[in-house]
């Protein structure tokens, strides 16, 4: 029960910033396929989301690492595409390392890295930083931010705000924001677009979520890094100019991030669904309501 209702929050809420994100053509219906091992003679490229399909919280979803060995060893290429954001590549490996997962550092990218890329468009900006304390400043070092808190002098006197991770991140902190950039707007960067997560005990809230809700009560446009958003797709696919984008394949557990972002980009599309976003809810309905529809379905990985 908890699942499904889960699912269905998460569900609507994603519909109600539809405006707000890009705009796709899609297949009239998906292919059912079992897995990805069965697409390999018409994918070259595997782009693949980490929550829902590698994993749900800290735990590896059944299969997944054999699925991605067997993709390897058939000589394509398999890349993490994560709207992670909260931690730093290094962490990222750690955890995909202790699962099972044998990816390097360039078998990984995530909106992080899109995000710190842009933050030269904003010189000299002191920034205010959603992100968990736990993970101090690795990665991040080079800007001059600081980590909010419940303090209402730190929001004031930031020029700028990065939001990064929610783990730590409270309704107090989210009304203090609020409220600062109704009295003065500044620049907002959303490092993971995402609504939810999905962990262990459910769907955690993520960025994506407390950004659209300063949308709502600031009037200030967030601007976002990740899926389903042009910005993520692009800086990886730069990376195989020699491969055609109908060889390429993104692989997700949610049809307005992951599916949404992939067709939009020009890519095929695979929709997982017996894990992550849509446990709970009836894949076939979801796409109606939505009218968004992947290239294929299956049920993991």
């Amino acid at each position: 029960m908890r699942a499904m209702t889960d699912a269905i929050w998460a569900f609507e809420a994603y519909e109600s910033i539809r405006p707000r994100l890009p705009r796709a053509t899609f297949p009239a219906a998906p292919r059912p396929v079992g897995g990805l091992t069965g697409l390999v003679d018409e994918v070259d490229l595997f782009l693949l989301d980490a929550f829902g399909v590698l994993n749900v919280g800290e735990s590896a979803i059944p299969g997944a690492v054999e699925v991605v060995e067997t993709l390897t060893d058939a000589g394509k290429r398999v890349i993490v595409v994560s709207n992670a954001a909260g931690y730093c590549k290094r962490i990222m490996l750690d955890r995909y390392r202790r699962l099972g997962f044998r990816f390097d550092e360039a078998d990984v990218v995530s909106s992080r890295d899109v995000l710190l890329s842009a933050l030269g468009e904003y010189p000299r900006l002191r920034w205010g930083l959603m992100a968990a304390s736990a993970h101090g400043r690795e990665g991040i070092d080079h800007i001059d931010a600081v980590f909010l808190d419940d303090t209402p002098r730190l929001y004031d006197e930031a020029e700028g705000f990065l939001l990064l991770g929610a783990g730590e991140w409270t309704e107090t902190r989210q009304a203090l924001l609020e409220a600062t950039l109704i009295a003065r707007p500044r620049p907002v960067l959303v490092g993971n677009p995402d609504l939810v997560a999905p962990r262990e005990t459910g769907l955690s809230k993520e960025p994506g979520h407390f950004a659209h809700r300063l949308a709502d009560t600031t009037g200030v446009t967030p601007r976002f890094f990740g899926k389903p958003f042009p910005n993520i797709f692009e800086h990886t696919l730069m990376r195989f100019p020699d491969i055609a984008r109908n060889r390429v394949l993104m692989v997700g557990d949610t049809l307005q991030t992951d599916i949404l972002g992939g067709a939009a980009a020009g890519v095929k599309t695979a929709l997982v669904t017996g894990h992550g976003a849509l446990l709970g809810l009836d894949p076939g309905l979801a796409m109606e309501r939505s009218g968004i529809c992947p290239h294929f379905i299956m049920p993991s990985i």
